[in-house]
């Protein structure tokens, strides 16, 4: 239920977890003759792409990433529990799903391979990034202001969504508050979500809120999709830690259908349901990690398709070609390996050439391998006019949490926003401005050191027909704000506007 508060006048204004996924039941080896590289590949190849040793340092392997690949292969170890911090109704959640096997799958000598292979192929060290495009610290034509909403010590942003139409900014946060905002940033509504907002929808009936749940990592079913006028009831229940839904006619029959991504843990799935009636449910993909989609007619034969961007162990990007009569064809077009850390995407037409390309941030980094990653960053996937996609460029960024893709100065290319979250990286923010032939400047401020961005939102703020931005900050902890505080960060808004001033 969502429970409108009172307002006081005039008051201003996913992570997801990205595991290595259940390793496969291979048969127990038998090949002695086999080098520890082939013995890793087929075991380590068994549900995902192949992780090479250097996408890790050698402790984080050895200490945090090879110990829970053992308990899901069967073999115990004391280096790790993977129940620790869960509770009862948690645990039989996950032993339902067989996460962790009793029955060993790996004998101990191709185990003792496995390990041998990661830790002395792997480097010392994490590889650091290949900086080649300097960031300039002087943000051209933004301007920066601060917006703080209720001076929390302790700012947990978990959703920014704009709704053109009404020129009002929804805020959700960590604490099961939605705040309206107008285009003044000054408060309109104020509600109490049952859980942390992550996403709404606008409808022609009114707009729903989505609540993911838990924000941790979980198997339970908490999450609701649910009018936000008229709560008493939901429109969507018992959802798995859902991060994105939209709304659209997929089965062409007149009736507005939802789709909803439902992340979950270490299982989720992509589904949509018909005439938005929670008991016509179709599964699209039962998966884990299911972020965010975008639906458009790729095709050009009429009928709305659907591009998803699934994260954790299997990190790809799928197509699902509407065939009609709400039956589809999958197409992966894109994976990576399950350390790459999708966070976010766009489609666009980044080129000018007729086709939409992908947009796309890497950088969830809330796993069994909290480090920097060389891989970590901002891309362009260019398509071939049939779906085939190639990296065109790479932006190095550690932690980046997402992308946002305009042409925001006014030039007739499109630049890119990117915020990053998932580390202690100094550039929290960088607009890339695109030169032309995938050629960019890139531009932040040591202003984005008060905060740690999660979400990032385009919206005409003053209406002068150009697009701002607004970021919303959230830390998980108070020695995530701490480590700011060292760096001379002494206020933390909620928000931070970037009023674009090119004009």
């Amino acid at each position: 239920m969502i429970t409108r508060l009172k307002i006081l006048p005039g008051r201003l204004a996913s992570f997801v977890v990205v595991s290595f996924g259940a390793m496969g039941l291979a048969s127990v080896s038998s090949y002695k003759a086999e080098s520890d590289r082939e013995v890793a590949v087929k075991y380590c190849s068994s549900c995902h792409l192949f992780p090479e040793p250097q996408l890790l340092d050698k402790n984080t392997w050895v200490d945090s990433v090879l110990p829970n690949m053992a308990w899901r292969l069967g073999i115990g170890n004391s280096k790790s529990n993977p129940f620790e911090g869960m509770d009862q109704g948690e645990i039989n959640l996950i032993k339902a799903l067989n996460v962790y096997p009793e029955t060993r799958s790996i004998s101990e000598e191709d185990w003792s391979k496995v390990v041998r292979f990661y830790e002395k192929s792997a480097p010392l060290k994490p590889l650091i990034q290949d900086n080649s495009i300097l960031v300039e610290e002087n943000l051209p034509f933004f301007e920066l202001m601060g917006v703080k909403l209720k001076n929390q010590q302790l700012p947990q942003i978990t959703m920014l969504k704009y709704n053109d139409d009404k020129q009002e900014l929804y805020v959700g946060d960590a604490l099961n508050e939605l705040v309206a905002l107008d285009h003044e940033f000054i408060v309109k509504e104020v509600w109490k979500t049952e859980s942390p907002t992550v996403d709404m929808v606008f409808a022609a009936n009114g707009p729903s809120v989505l609540t993911i749940g838990s924000i941790l990592p979980s198997e339970k079913k908490k999450g609701n999709l649910t009018a936000l006028h008229n709560s008493s009831e939901k429109n969507l229940r018992l959802l798995k830690r859902p991060t994105q839904v939209l709304e659209a006619d997929l089965n062409q029959d007149q009736e507005k259908d939802w789709i909803v991504s439902e992340f979950g843990n270490h299982s989720g799935q992509l589904v949509w349901f018909e005439n938005g009636d929670g008991r016509k449910r179709h599964i699209l993909k039962s998966q884990a990690g299911a972020r965010k989609v975008e639906i458009v007619d790729l095709n050009k034969d009429g009928k709305p398709d659907i591009v998803g961007m699934f994260a954790q162990a299997q990190e790809e990007f799928v197509i699902f070609y509407n065939k009609g009569k709400g039956d589809f064809r999958e197409k992966t077009v894109l994976k990576f390996h399950p350390a790459f850390g999708l966070s976010y995407f766009e489609l666009v037409d980044f080129n000018a050439d007729g086709a939409l390309d992908i947009v796309v941030s890497n950088g969830d980094n809330w796993d069994l391998s909290k480090i920097d990653k060389n891989y970590h960053g901002i891309r362009v996937f260019l398509n071939d006019k049939k779906e085939n996609f190639t990296e065109a460029f790479f932006f190095p960024l550690y932690g980046a949490s997402k992308v946002l893709s305009h042409d925001f100065d006014g030039d007739g290319d499109l630049d890119l926003a990117a915020v990053s979250f998932y580390s202690d990286n100094e550039h929290g923010f960088v607009y890339l401005q695109n030169q032309g032939d995938l050629n960019f400047k890139a531009y932040s401020s040591p202003a984005f050191k008060t905060g740690k961005w999660l979400t990032m939102e385009k919206l005409d703020y003053d209406q002068d027909g150009d697009l701002d931005l607004v970021l919303g900050t959230y830390f998980h902890n108070a020695l995530e704000r701490g480590k700011l505080m060292v760096q001379g960060a002494e206020t933390f808004p909620e928000l931070l506007l970037l009023k674009n001033k090119w004009k």
